[in-house]
């Protein structure tokens, strides 16, 4: 694969584009950081406005001078008439205009396909079919994709609540050294499932609390699969990230892979990446190659991975069917995924493989807060010096949409992470894990 980069850098402002316009138009569902990154990155590169289709208008798109925001109801139907009567009257100014939908969540991923006839009308849908979207993003399905091609995942136990109303239903016996990791197999039969301490991810500390999570979830009416897996050791410093397209001949055109080193630690954004180095790690970047060509795939897909410091191997945890919420660094890393994008759905250019690789910082809490949770001395030695040197970038602080109201809604996001750090991780808990584990080795490999 190609390493090259594009002209666009971390802080650019807004790219060139042809007098006659680029000929599309972006139009993405959702409102988060991540949707506000994927804006950023089609205003840097073409200079283009875009559309979010939102529930609501919270801070990330909030005041933005690069996006329109149609506020729409957040059930199905709701959603795709919206987008149909937005893309309607678009076309009555602008017959000639792609319009291409994107979006940043799992199950709004899945009505989006679910509704291809309907929105193809109007659309381009750059995303898998609804079957193999289905069978991915469910993590059993997936560990069972990466066991046919020997790439190693945890250790997996099946909880299957599709018969839980039977008398005599129990979970299914563990295995397990506690404490394990629990999660739901696919977040789309997760997402309307409602009890009190309901949690992207569980930490469970013992069997008897991994009971107590199981009736919960089966009074609640949860009827899909939940997974208990073993707790790989080492602290967020261990995990990597990896996104990738897949083009529409199924060739994977774009990778990224970045060092994750400090998670996201609230209930609700539980594992998401808050800070992370843009890294060339060929293993995993093969790895996920492998997955993706394998099954057809078509899109943006987004993996986590964690280096296990017991045998040094990467494990694959689950595949996204989305760019991720912090896809911007693949911008910062030197390879603007709308580009790669635009030119196969758009413009039907088969590119050329490319790879980000420039080393960039990306990061969403204070600089001296990441400091102080990086505890590896050689890790936090190369954080000091690519601030120091200017190789950083924060998705939101866009030099070409910097009112005064985005630069203190930016400024209070930075605060609240230290409220949100203090109590839902504190430095003493962060300590105990990582004196707990040994230091993993330099580099892993993937491998049965």
């Amino acid at each position: 694969m190609s390493t090259g980069t594009t002209p666009n850098t971390p802080g650019a402002e807004a790219g060139t584009q042809d007098a006659s316009g680029p000929g599309f138009h972006p139009v993405i569902v959702g409102s988060d950081i991540g949707v506000y990154a994927l804006a950023r990155s089609f205003h840097e590169r073409y200079g283009v406005r875009t559309t979010v289709v939102a529930f609501a208008e919270p801070g990330p798109i909030a005041h933005s001078q690069i996006i329109d925001t149609v506020i729409s109801g957040s059930d199905t139907e709701a959603i795709v008439a919206t987008l149909e009567l937005f893309a309607t009257q678009r076309a009555a100014a602008r017959p000639a205009e792609r319009l291409v939908l994107l979006t940043n969540m799992d199950w709004v991923v899945r009505d989006l396909v679910e509704h291809r006839r309907r929105l193809e009308q109007h659309y381009v849908l750059p995303f898998a079919d609804a079957a193999l979207i289905d069978r991915i993003s469910d993590k059993a399905e997936f560990a069972a994709v990466c066991a046919e091609l020997g790439i190693p995942t945890p250790g997996t136990v099946i909880q299957d609540f599709s018969a839980a109303d039977a008398p005599g239903w129990e979970p299914v016996p563990v295995g397990f050294d506690f404490p394990v990791i629990a999660k739901p197999a696919s977040s789309a039969d997760y997402h309307g499932v409602t009890f009190p301490g309901k949690k992207k991810i569980f930490e469970i500390a013992t069997p008897g609390e991994l009971d107590r999570l199981m009736i919960s979830l089966r009074d609640a009416g949860f009827r899909g699969r939940f997974l208990v897996q073993e707790m790989i050791p080492g602290d967020d410093t261990q995990m990597r990230s990896v996104t990738a397209y897949a083009d529409s001949h199924g060739r994977v055109t774009l990778r990224c892979s970045a060092r994750v080193l400090l998670e996201e630690r609230t209930p609700a954004t539980r594992g998401n990446p808050s800070a992370m180095i843009v890294e060339r790690i060929d293993p995993i970047l093969e790895a996920a190659q492998r997955i993706l060509e394998h099954t057809g795939w078509r899109g943006f897909a987004n993996f986590d991975v964690k280096l296990d410091p017991r045998d040094g191997v990467y494990k694959f945890f689950e595949q996204n069917p989305r760019i991720g919420r912090n896809n911007y660094y693949l911008t910062a890393g030197g390879q603007n995924p709308t580009e790669v994008l635009v030119d196969d759905v758009v413009h039907g250019v088969r590119r050329a493989p490319v790879t980000a690789v420039a080393e960039v910082l990306y990061s969403v809490v204070p600089r001296w807060l990441l400091r102080r949770y990086v505890l590896d001395p050689e890790l936090k030695a190369r954080v000091v010096r690519l601030q120091r040197s200017g190789r950083t970038v924060h998705p939101l602080r866009y030099r070409a949409d910097s009112s005064p109201r985005r630069r203190l809604y930016v400024l209070t996001a930075l605060v609240n992470h230290v409220r949100k750090y203090r109590q839902f991780y504190p430095l003493d808990e962060l300590r105990r894990v990582h004196a707990a584990n040994s230091p993993a080795p330099a580099a892993g490999e993937v491998r049965a």
